[in-house]
């Protein structure tokens, strides 16, 4: 059998397939989710149920608290007002306990500032920070981003003690852009006049979306008159009903834009807006967008092609050349051992040439026989990794 073809198949392999391989885009690969209630007092219980209620969503769609950032000024739970000491509802009949057993808050009271979200965004911490108060995402992570609280014309309240601006959210949304700290980005924001905070972002890969125009309050959908106090926003409320109704488990196929088409103002009671202009694509390519896509957990792999291809492709060269040689070796042997043969035969019986043509192996060819046929066997494992490669950089 002729080997020569064998020789050239890996090469011809890597040039023609793993080429095109290395121009594969990959998709993001992890979801993160920074979740905001900028309000403290007993009175704003409704903002930290908004956030509570966010949290045990995107952690029912898989993402893990490793990639979720919680930010409560107030302990609502442990308040001396609180009816039932310990819990945090989101609706009249309290049949989920928002604060539960599972709970884990990694920025609490005092520790909400206006500075360390900027930090937390820009990763401009010191070397102190935990990893539990880091955002750890790269230019692979979608992150949804959502606030909610007190605010106004282009600013929004943090405990009625400082103020963020759009301006400053959309300079700390670009330095993330450029440090690389983002795929894409789904901004949510739940507040009087809510619009108007996404208004001067400027970064791309960014969907925006607000509970109201300028001039518009965000109102409560409604309270409990055991707790004595609203207990959720009719925005957060009707996003949550989509989300619990439309979007069962990850593998959901509704999209970003039928969630926006959700919104209406019977519902809301004020004008939800959306921004589409700063998303690659437009409106058409932002409303594609799975809803998972931010609210759930991925795990998709990032395969370097560029760096595997070059190493394989020169592996495998490495061992055709090996081959080849091995090959050119065995030949050359047995010709020699054929002429060997021919020339005993000539003194020796008919029977003799039997027996010597059965003439075992020296130990020299037997090894190299033994080193090409585990040659062959590497370059078919190679070639099964090659595979197993492609298929991993095409998911």
């Amino acid at each position: 059998m002729k080997l020569s073809g064998l020789f050239g198949l890996p090469a011809l392999l890597a040039a023609t397939v793993l080429a095109p391989a290395a121009l594969v885009g990959a998709e993001h690969t992890s979801n993160w989710a920074v979740l905001v209630c900028t309000s403290r007092f007993w009175f704003n219980y409704r903002h930290l149920a908004n956030v509570l209620s966010m949290y045990r969503t995107v952690k029912r769609l898989g993402i893990p608290d490793s990639q979720i950032i919680l930010m409560l000024p107030d302990d609502m739970a442990c308040n001396p007002r609180n009816a039932f000491p310990g819990t945090v509802y989101s609706n009249a009949d309290r049949a989920v306990d928002l604060y539960g057993d599972n709970i884990e808050v990694d920025y609490r009271g005092y520790e909400v500032t206006v500075e360390n979200f900027i930090r937390l965004l820009t990763d401009r911490v010191g070397e102190e920070m935990p990893r539990s108060k880091r955002l750890l995402t790269d230019d692979r992570s979608n992150i949804l981003v959502y606030m909610t609280g007190h605010g106004g014309n282009e600013f929004l309240k943090f405990q009625d003690a400082e103020e963020i601006g759009a301006f400053d959210l959309a300079d700390a949304f670009e330095q993330m852009w450029e440090k690389k700290r983002y795929n894409e980005i789904l901004f949510m924001i739940d507040t009087c006049q809510a619009n108007t905070m996404y208004s001067k972002l400027y970064s791309p890969n960014i969907i925006a979306t607000g509970s109201s125009e300028l001039d518009q309050s965000s109102y409560s959908h409604h309270a409990d008159n055991d707790i004595g106090v609203a207990v959720i926003d009719r925005y957060t409320y009707y996003n949550l009903e989509f989300l619990e109704t439309e979007v069962r488990d990850t593998s959901s196929k509704k999209t970003v834009g039928d969630l926006f088409d959700s919104y209406t103002f019977e519902k809301i009671h004020s004008h939800a807006g959306v921004r589409y202009d700063l998303f690659r694509g437009g409106a058409e390519a932002a409303r594609k967008r799975l809803v998972t896509d931010f609210f759930g957990n991925v795990q998709n792999v990032e395969v370097d092609a560029a760096k595997n291809t070059t190493a394989l492709d020169e592996d495998i060269l490495a061992l055709s050349r090996t081959i080849a040689a091995l090959h050119r070796k065995a030949e050359e042997e047995e010709t020699a051992l054929k002429k060997n043969v021919s020339g005993e035969a000539e003194t020796t019986s008919p029977k003799q040439k039997k027996v010597q043509f059965a003439k075992p192996l020296t130990d020299e060819n037997w090894w190299t026989k033994k080193i090409l046929g585990a040659a062959a066997v590497a370059g078919c494992t190679a070639l099964w990794g090659l595979s197993s490669l492609l298929e991993g950089s095409g998911r």
